[in-house]
């Protein structure tokens, strides 16, 4: 439930088309329902903005179907579930079709038979202005940017994706800048020593968002030497997110583009 549903309802109350008892019975679903050993936190969006979303690792394929069901029955907004395997996938969408499936391009969205983990959204925003840029150094980020864009999309942001402009290759960064510097928002996802997210930040003006990702050899750690690059930058006000986290970049970029959007007088 938004604020406006709210309102609504209360609206609904005083003028007599609802009654006092069916909106507590509402009401009562507000703060949380507990659903299949979740507890489904449907007042999420009236307090922060954006809804709850469904993580797919340690659920079953049963759980997520549930869960689904019920966040988009008791509650409003777009409904994500995150890193979905196949089987999560199979089961969420014969409980709850209508869902757009978003796997990396090069499996295609109507791969049935992906290994990929997959970003699955129902009742996704609409479309709005807001220019993000979704900037990966290597093929080898290029899941982590794809979650990243697939969460902007679930709320009506269509990224624009620059892929494989790391800095190993300066030519194909310096190809970008007019496109980085255009953005009011810059997700920058990145492996090895993590050096594209201060390169980006030395040409752009918009807020970036950096994300490490555990691709790299040995002394990359698994994403850790990107992590701490990224915190130790020398270009000034970076946000770093966790490693491998594109739906959290994604978020962070989104509550940047609201609070814009409210102190404009705008939508969200």
């Amino acid at each position: 439930m938004d604020a406006q549903q709210l309102a609504d309802l209360l609206a609904d109350v005083r003028d007599g088309s609802l009654a006092p008892d069916e909106a507590l019975s509402r009401l009562r679903r507000l703060p949380y329902a507990d659903v299949a050993g979740a507890r489904i936190d449907h007042h999420r969006l009236l307090r922060t903005g954006h809804p709850e979303a469904v993580y797919g690792p340690g659920k079953s394929p049963t759980q997520c179907a549930r869960i689904v069901a019920e966040m988009l029955s008791g509650g409003s907004g777009p409904v994500l579930l995150t890193r979905a395997q196949p089987q999560q996938v199979t089961a969420v969408l014969a409980a709850c079709p209508g869902a757009t499936v978003h796997r990396p391009a090069d499996r295609g969205p109507d791969s049935a038979d992906s290994e990929e983990l997959a970003t699955v959204v129902w009742r996704a925003g609409n479309p709005r202005n807001e220019q993000v840029v979704v900037a990966s150094a290597g093929t080898a980020d290029g899941p982590v940017a794809h979650e990243a864009a697939a969460v902007l999309c679930a709320f009506g942001i269509s990224a624009t994706p620059r892929s494989d402009i790391g800095l190993a290759g300066m030519h194909r960064f310096l190809a970008e800048i007019d496109t980085l510097a255009a953005a009011d928002v810059v997700i920058v996802v990145a492996g090895m020593e993590g050096a594209l997210a201060t390169a980006v930040a030395g040409v752009t003006p918009a807020p970036v968002i950096a994300v490490p990702t555990s691709a790299g050899y040995g002394a990359a750690l698994e994403g850790v030497t990107a992590l701490l690059a990224m915190h130790a930058s020398c270009a000034a006000g970076i946000t770093v997110v966790g490693i491998d986290n594109g739906f959290g970049a994604a978020m962070a970029a989104m509550r940047i583009l609201d609070l814009a959007a409210r102190s404009h007088g705008g939508s969200e």
